[in-house]
């Protein structure tokens, strides 16, 4: 696809929103009080207001590759500080998906000679950094996962991950302080099914200290 088309698809998009509704862009322009902040994965087949079918400026985004909340990341730490402190959301909100190439990536890297290998030898580069986030989880979820079929454990490590990436939301600072204060803030775990488009809850929601 040529990439000029994009500029000619944003022309044709924007004039779409002005047909619907001529004050959309100006209306939009002014402000954003947004009441979730979604944590989601960066993978292009999951787009987060699409599927949650809200229109713009109701959602503040953050995501990387495989929807981790790394408590030495700064990027996502602002993210939540900016979402909590001044948009004052109420909700958070860690999605992960079924077939996260982040998750499967690590689940084939955790054996010897594999990414953790690499990392020691400091050849995996950024990503296999990142992943040992995931590689962590696995180990310590062992137990959980020893029974399972090849699928079964694949799903459930990309459910085992947004369940420890909520309690580290959960954990930091921001969070903690906005309970001690009162805050209606509420944590939410969901995963997405690309197979089917389906938000599922984890039900794993955390609310107070």
């Amino acid at each position: 696809m040529d990439i000029r088309n994009i500029f000619k698809n944003n022309k044709k998009w924007a004039q779409e929103q002005l047909n619907k509704n001529p004050n959309f862009f100006t209306s939009l322009s002014e402000h954003q009080h947004p009441n979730y902040l979604w944590i989601g994965c960066s993978d292009s087949r999951v787009q987060t207001s699409q599927i949650m079918n809200l229109p713009p400026g109701e959602v503040f985004v953050h995501r990387n590759i495989a929807n981790i909340v790394a408590l030495t990341d700064f990027n996502c730490l602002a993210a939540i500080e900016y979402a909590v402190d001044v948009l004052k959301v109420e909700h958070i909100i860690v999605c992960g998906h079924y077939g996260c190439g982040g998750v499967k990536a690590a689940m084939d890297s955790n054996t010897p000679g594999g990414v953790e290998a690499a990392i020691a030898s400091n050849a995996a580069g950024y990503v296999g950094n990142w992943l040992s986030n995931i590689i962590d989880i696995i180990k310590f979820n062992e137990d959980k996962l020893k029974n399972l079929n090849e699928e079964e454990r694949y799903n459930k490590v990309c459910e085992l991950n947004v369940l420890e990436q909520v309690k580290h939301v959960s954990d930091t600072t921001i969070v903690q302080n906005a309970w001690k204060k009162n805050a209606n803030l509420t944590i939410h775990g969901w995963i997405y099914s690309l197979d089917d488009g389906i938000l599922h809850d984890l039900r794993i929601d955390k609310n107070t200290i």
